[in-house]
């Protein structure tokens, strides 16, 4: 009989997440981590206020019925470092970044005593959590910033190295809201990635193992470039737009899942 561990879930919020009513997106996290006994450290990397969004999310998830909230605050490098955070972290059963600048996420803790510890526990089972910024930085390489563009072109994305929690895989958030399909289609020429996921507003995915199930409010749009027949990317100047044919869409709502490994959704 095997006893190694299996990775935790990944609960991936597209932004502006309810944290009043009936929290549907940040119930299901807690959920996965655990429910009553979910222990969790709310990670504040990202915001420029981790004094009062920190004390949010510990309203939320304590309202919710988790056993235990603990914020983490990094707002230097060597803030990653601090035992007591790492300790905080080895007892987690949910670990949630929150919003804000996905660059401080990785500036902050990629590389550091914290973040080896982040992943350790994921590997252990542990649930990882992410909004807005939080979501952004998921994957092994991350959409740094760019322009809400219907039509892509190679200046309407630039890219940065992520956190690694789900390589191979681009993915933006607030997308419906702020018309974000012609950076993710930019972002999916520009790099290896062979899909893309946009995620609304107040809406998330819960990924477990190749598979994700679409909670909340909105849709999540599924990009898929592994069926595209051309593009125009040699030779082309920054400012001009990208040609892309042949690429899959996938609109799914609430309660619809999706294969990450054969590349279909699951009705």
């Amino acid at each position: 009989m095997s006893t190694e561990s299996k990775p935790g879930a990944l609960v991936i919020i597209g932004g502006a997440e309810d944290r009043d009513g009936d929290c549907i997106v940040l119930r299901e996290f807690v959920r996965a981590a655990g429910g009553v006994n979910a222990r969790i450290a709310v990670m504040t990397a990202a915001t420029s206020l981790p004094k009062e969004v920190g004390e949010d999310y510990i309203r939320v998830f304590e309202r919710l019925g988790a056993a235990s909230v603990d914020a983490i605050h990094t707002e230097h490098r060597d803030d990653s470092e601090r035992e007591a955070s790492i300790r905080i972290v080895e007892e987690a059963t949910g670990i949630f970044f929150t919003g804000g600048d996905q660059s401080r996420i990785v500036d902050f803790i990629r590389g550091t005593s914290l973040d080896k510890v982040i992943h350790k526990r994921h590997q252990q089972g542990t649930v990882i959590g992410g909004t807005s910024a939080g979501a952004a930085m998921m994957p092994d390489e991350m959409i740094v910033g760019g322009a809400s563009v219907a039509n892509p072109s190679v200046d309407a994305v630039s890219m940065g190295p992520g956190m690694g929690f789900l390589p191979g895989i681009v993915i933006d958030q607030h997308f419906a809201q702020r018309g974000r399909l012609g950076r993710l289609l930019a972002a999916l020429v520009l790099q290896p990635a062979v899909l893309g996921l946009g995620i609304d507003e107040d809406t998330g995915i819960i990924v477990n193992g190749d598979e994700f199930e679409v909670v909340g409010q909105g849709s999540v749009t599924v990009v898929d470039e592994t069926t595209a027949t051309h593009n125009n990317l040699e030779g082309l100047l920054k400012d001009e737009p990208i040609a892309l044919c042949g690429v899959k869409l996938h609109i799914l709502p609430h309660g619809y899942r999706f294969n990450l490994k054969t590349h279909q959704p699951l009705v």
